[in-house]
């Protein structure tokens, strides 16, 4: 039996875009819809400067504010470790992924320069119209919610969840095979790119 994969030997997939493009949206949608695939999926979210995980009065954050560099809370459900980095550089983007546990698939919000093959999405309403297709070669495809000219790459409506996903599976997969190899299944046919 094979042993379980690494986090860095994972199929990566980024969604990137300017604020206010449909990145979040379309990343817990796609979320949902792997795991009705049945795939294990995780995700890593690219955060602005100090954002808060623990704030308030709860006893986790009151340690942290007293000092603590790092700070578990463990439940019967759930953990979470809290690490402040002090005056130490934000971990590299190598870092972050190696720390995931094993999984099928694992979905990258922001980290728009990481050289992952991402998914731009675009919305009319996104204050910025500057395309990243134009200067990042790692765009394979385009999620927008109004129609993109001047692109030989693949175009997906950001609501054509099943779409995009099964892009996704094409490009970057068959997502899965790992674990259909340790169950002794061929990997499926990947179903057909029906971009626009």
């Amino acid at each position: 039996m094979r042993s379980a994969p690494r986090a860095s030997d994972t199929p990566i997939i980024g969604i990137a875009g300017w604020k206010n493009s449909g990145k979040t949206m379309l990343v817990v949608r796609l979320v949902e819809e792997f795991t009705r695939r049945g795939l294990k999926v995780a995700t890593v979210k690219h955060a602005h400067h100090a954002f808060q995980v623990d704030e308030g009065e709860t006893d986790s954050a009151r340690h942290r504010r007293a000092g603590a560099q790092q700070v578990a809370v463990v439940s019967s459900r759930r953990w979470a470790m809290i690490r402040e980095l002090g005056e130490e550089p934000e971990p590299s983007f190598d870092e972050v992924i190696s720390w995931l546990d094993p999984c099928d698939l694992i979905i990258v919000e922001g980290y728009k320069f990481s050289p992952i093959p991402k998914i731009e999405t675009r919305r009319l309403e996104s204050p910025t119209k500057r395309p990243l297709a134009v200067e990042d070669p790692m765009v394979i495809a385009i999620a927008s919610d109004h129609p993109v000219e001047g692109t030989a790459l693949p175009v997906f409506s950001l609501d054509d969840i099943q779409a995009i996903a099964d892009f996704i599976d094409k490009s970057i997969g068959p997502l899965g095979k790992l674990r259909e190899a340790e169950a002794g299944t061929a990997p499926s046919a990947p179903a057909q790119n029906r971009s626009k």
